[in-house]
């Protein structure tokens, strides 16, 4: 039964080392614990991660960044730099696995080669 449960929602162990990597964020200290939520959140929303392990890997190498930043009291805008935006999106670009986008860009290849055919 756990199984056939794994296969639809994902692993159990993956679900509860992303919550542990998670809570590892939730217990940083200000402002870290604030700026890597938000790195978290957009990374959650941008990366088109579906590929549970990769996202795991990627959730607790964030952790560790921003638990040796708290350690060693490197400001903030010294990790993120000047856009935070492309900090994130350099950071998950480190992480290859399979992407949502993977899906569809496979349904409009075969999309159009059908169309290809059918106009032969």
């Amino acid at each position: 039964m756990a199984n056939w449960i794994e296969s639809i929602a994902g692993s159990f162990e993956q679900k509860k080392q992303y919550k542990r990597h998670s809570a590892r964020i939730d217990s940083l200290p200000e402002p870290y614990d604030t700026a890597a939520k938000a790195v978290l959140r957009y990374l959650n929303y941008s990366s088109g991660l579906t590929d549970g392990a990769t996202l795991v890997t990627m959730v607790g190498d964030l952790a560790d960044l921003w638990e040796r930043a708290a350690l060693d009291g490197t400001p903030v805008r010294e990790i993120v730099g000047d856009d935070p935006v492309d900090f994130a999106e350099t950071f998950v670009r480190a992480y290859t696995g399979k992407h949502w986008i993977d899906k569809e860009r496979a349904r409009l290849t075969e999309a159009i080669e059908n169309a290809e055919r059918e106009q032969r």
